[in-house]
């Protein structure tokens, strides 16, 4: 429990229904806090596509790099990344291709970016509401091309908003400042992944390695989500 909240407070620091005198849910600013302190995301609508990177940080040189995920497949068009509680955003992963597949069971068609975007924040919202549980300390960076490349980030409190580009975690202002500068609308997919790169890499600084990195884009022509990974990722780095 933060030292800093005066004791008058309490009751609604710790309720997830009962907002504050000052109209604020603690515990849904508190799962914002963690957002912030999570590895950083990143997400890039190109002109022939989308582009997720994230930061896996490896912590323990022991640990296999390549069992470490932190971009992933929602539908064979939609993909994923989070920063934040990685359980929390597993069980919003799963959640997520749970209802894309429902999608397709019963519509026939694949669910388009933005409904399934609205889907999962429909869920992370119920759980602001309700006693006995507490908010998703996780956001979602969801990317996916339907008529067009599309990227939408999701907040524990259930809104979402659509950027052209984005970074999120602790390496955000660095991200996002470089992303700001250097972003145009018709940059390319390899251009794209170049950039979120040399952002990731501006935070990190020495401590950047290709092992750390996880990639994945979709591209217009094929709507299909595709790993980069091992060799493909050396160029890019160079660049």
């Amino acid at each position: 429990m933060p030292t800093n909240i005066p004791s008058d407070l309490m009751g609604y620091d710790r309720a997830i229904t009962v907002f504050s005198p000052d109209g604020r849910l603690l515990q849904v600013e508190y799962a914002r806090k963690t957002v912030a302190q999570g590895t950083t995301a990143i997400g890039i609508v190109c002109k022939d596509g989308v582009v997720l990177v994230a930061d896996k940080r490896i912590l323990d040189k022991l640990i296999v790099a390549s069992s470490v995920e932190k971009v992933f497949q929602i539908d064979t068009h939609i993909g994923c990344t989070m920063s934040g509680l990685i359980s929390d955003g597993r069980v919003l992963v799963e959640r997520a291709q749970e209802e894309a597949q429902r999608h397709r069971l019963v519509y026939d068609e694949p669910i388009d970016v933005l409904g399934l975007t609205r889907e999962i924040c429909n869920y992370k919202q119920y759980y602001t509401q309700y006693a006995g549980v507490r908010p998703f300390g996780v956001s979602l960076l969801i990317a996916g091309v339907d008529e067009s490349p599309r990227l939408f980030l999701t907040e524990p409190s259930g809104i979402f908003f659509e950027y052209q580009a984005v970074a999120i975690g602790e390496g955000a202002p660095v991200a996002n400042k470089i992303l700001e500068d250097e972003y145009r609308e018709d940059i390319t997919i390899e251009q794209g992944i170049a950039l979120a790169i040399k952002a990731i890499k501006k935070f990190l600084m020495n401590k950047f390695k290709k092992d750390r990195i996880d990639v994945a884009i979709i591209d217009t022509q094929t709507k299909k989500y595709k790993k980069i990974s091992g060799e493909e990722l050396d160029k890019y780095i160079k660049e």
